[in-house]
């Protein structure tokens, strides 16, 4: 069905990464390419200048190896760690990147949700292709 498909992982309990693994794998080609990303939310100016930079270089490595770790679940895929707005950033991959289909996890909404609008959400209103949305 789909040749190149975009995994976007957080590592919480709230996002069913397996099962967005179980819907790739079904949805996709023998030969489909599958990269799994994470996006780092960015640290707002005001708030870096309290954090040492060995701490966020120590964050940003454990995030690697949990992207590496997960993304060895399925294998053959790539992986991806990319920073900024978690919504553009998979949005702007998709574009650049000729991605077929985007397979996020998603929470179930709060209320505050339908006024700001999830990261799902926005990715669903914006993305040209396929979007599959797995709670």
């Amino acid at each position: 069905m789909y040749k190149n498909i975009l995994l976007p992982v957080l590592f919480d309990e709230e996002h069913d990464t397996e099962a967005s693994f179980r819907a790739a794998k079904t949805l996709a080609d023998d030969d489909a390419k599958v990269t799994v990303m994470h996006v780092l939310e960015a640290i707002p100016v005001y708030a870096t200048s309290h954090v040492l930079a060995e701490a966020l270089i120590t964050a940003r490595e454990e995030v690697e190896g949990r992207l590496e770790e997960t993304a060895n679940k399925l294998p053959g895929s790539q992986r991806v760690l990319t920073s900024g707005n978690a919504a553009h950033e998979i949005l702007e991959y998709a574009k650049n990147h000729d991605v077929d289909c985007i397979i996020l996890a998603s929470h179930r909404p709060g209320f505050g949700d339908y006024f700001i609008g999830s990261t799902a959400a926005r990715v669903v209103r914006h993305s040209p292709s396929a979007v599959h949305v797995i709670r």
